[in-house]
């Protein structure tokens, strides 16, 4: 059962995206790129070059998470190979319509302190994001479970849930030689942002991303992985290095955010704006996003506490 990694351009700041090909039957494709003429191109050289196979002879795709980068290209395949499988969790649904949802990111934004005008900023740049994909129909798409097993001829994958980056985020873990393919949930130059997104069971609530992502990170752990293959970037033979290095930065960075907490208390907006003041655009969305995830975990950690005035939450030192 062959990994093949193929490097996919994107047109994000975060450069390159890695798609994995399963070598092995049916022919599996984790994880396609963004929709772009230059990301396709590519793929189509990658298949070929790597392992003597087009577009139309993939079987099964499998999603890590639904981010542009990682499924935009999905229905490009399902229009070029007939009857694929797509597997996605349940918990993704950036697939099957518009990223941005103005009722629940709306109120979540709203929440956070953020002011009408740049909501609907915000909502523009997701809608400029959204062209690097186009939606998959629920009814072509088949559901990843926990602890569920992908099979292929020679082998097999263990999906592992791992939420965090987004709530759906899935690991694939080959547990004969504990190799994981993360997705964006570990990435070896950069720590994934902890995007803000309302809660899959309750959309009225912003997920509790970063507390969720401490455990999908500890979860890893647990397997001893020899070799983690991410969404971006080169491959990870360090681990335990950098589970230990995402922890101290994640302690540092919620040290941070406590210090930009006035007594009198602060929004998540105000905070992420003092801790990152040049952040623009979608920086400034991320940068929410962080504040939010970190103001969350203080308050699970029993350092901060939060009060709604006005249908905004206020965090404020104990």
């Amino acid at each position: 059962m062959q990994i093949i990694p193929i490097s996919l351009p994107t047109p994000f700041p975060v450069g390159d995206v890695n798609v994995y090909l399963i070598k092995d039957e049916p022919l599996t494709l984790i994880d396609t790129g963004a929709k772009t003429p230059e990301s396709l191109a590519a793929l189509r050289e990658g298949l070929r070059m790597k392992a003597n196979c087009t577009l139309a002879d993939i079987k099964r795709i499998v999603l890590t998470h639904t981010h542009e980068d990682h499924f935009g290209l999905a229905h490009t395949i399902l229009d070029e190979a007939r009857g694929v499988q797509v597997l996605v969790h349940a918990w993704e649904t950036g697939h099957l319509a518009k990223r941005f949802d103005k009722d629940s990111h709306g109120l979540l934004l709203k929440r956070a302190g953020v002011n009408e005008e740049e909501i609907i900023n915000v909502e523009k740049l997701f809608t400029a994001v959204d062209n690097y994909s186009d939606p998959l129909d629920a009814s072509v798409c088949d559901e990843l479970f926990d602890d569920g097993v992908i099979e292929f001829t020679s082998g097999s994958l263990r999906v592992v849930h791992t939420p965090g980056h987004t709530p759906g985020s899935c690991s694939l873990l080959r547990e004969s030689d504990r190799t994981v393919i993360a997705g964006d949930c570990v990435l070896k130059r950069i720590t994934p942002n902890p995007i803000l997104s309302p809660d899959p069971v309750d959309k009225t609530r912003r997920f509790r991303s970063l507390e969720e992502y401490l455990v999908s990170l500890a979860r890893l752990r647990s397997f001893a992985p020899t070799l983690i293959y991410g969404g971006h970037g080169e491959a990870i033979t360090d681990y335990e290095e950098l589970f230990h290095r995402y922890l101290r930065l994640i302690r540092e960075r919620g040290a941070v955010m406590l210090s930009k907490v006035a007594n009198t208390g602060s929004t998540a907006s105000e905070v992420a704006h003092a801790v990152f003041p040049n952040a623009h655009g979608i920086h400034r969305f991320l940068a929410l996003s962080e504040a939010s995830a970190h103001l969350d975990l203080l308050v699970a950690e029993g350092k901060l506490a939060i009060e709604m005035q006005t249908e905004v939450e206020f965090y404020r030192p104990y």
